[in-house]
């Protein structure tokens, strides 16, 4: 705990960028970070999301110290940061710390593995409401301070796009658009609207982190 600096993370805040020293490992308490792929035109995609449940280990643990890929935060929250050089002693030094970290990267893989698959296989409405539903399990609040634009670039597709999906869930009552928001209101039907990647991402974490969801 002495090791840990505590900080506020914003709404579309780099917190480490692609090709950048890997300085940091972030521990997410209330917010959400994505982890984004970078590409020459600079737009993004997200590859994954880290909430509460994990933190962006995955690189340092196999011995980087240069990132390559974006840490951004998406919903604002605080979170918990120590230094590589820290981490590193840590993974040495402590046992049962090295086990929660080797069992997070198995969790985090899988859902890296999983969203590949879902992005070829299913529909965007479905993906929207995986996203949403994720969004949500990682914070405590049914209005995610999220805004269009942020959906269609996590998402990989253009704004019409996104628009369209959005409507329709929130024409079938499930969620509620608004400036810079989007309000969940009907969970159990997001879920029913959602392909079954959520619920095999949230298996394949609950598996690996049995603590993560009660």
């Amino acid at each position: 705990m002495p090791k840990l600096e505590h900080i506020r993370c914003q709404r579309d805040q780099v917190l480490m960028d692609a090709d950048s020293p890997l300085d940091h490992v972030f521990f997410p308490d209330s917010g959400v970070v994505s982890v984004v792929a970078v590409y020459a035109d600079g737009s993004i995609i997200e590859m994954a999301t880290i909430g509460r449940e994990g933190c962006s280990a995955v690189q340092a643990v196999f011995g980087a110290k240069v990132s390559s890929v974006r840490l951004l935060g998406q919903i604002p929250g605080d979170a918990a940061r120590m230094s590589r050089a820290t981490f590193t002693g840590a993974m040495a030094s402590m046992p049962a710390f090295r086990s929660l970290m080797y069992a997070y990267i198995q969790a985090f893989l899988e859902q890296v593995m999983v969203s590949v698959a879902c992005n070829g296989a299913h529909s965007l409405k479905e993906r929207l409401a995986r996203w949403l539903l994720m969004m949500r399990d990682r914070g405590d609040d049914d209005a995610l301070q999220i805004t269009q634009n942020l959906l269609a670039e996590m998402l990989g597709v253009q704004r019409p796009s996104i628009t369209n999906a959005a409507r329709e869930l929130e024409r079938a009552g499930l969620i509620a658009r608004g400036r810079r928001q989007v309000t969940i209101l009907d969970r159990p039907g997001l879920v029913a609207a959602s392909c079954e990647c959520y619920q095999l991402v949230r298996a394949r974490i609950a598996f690996h982190l049995p603590k993560t969801y009660g």
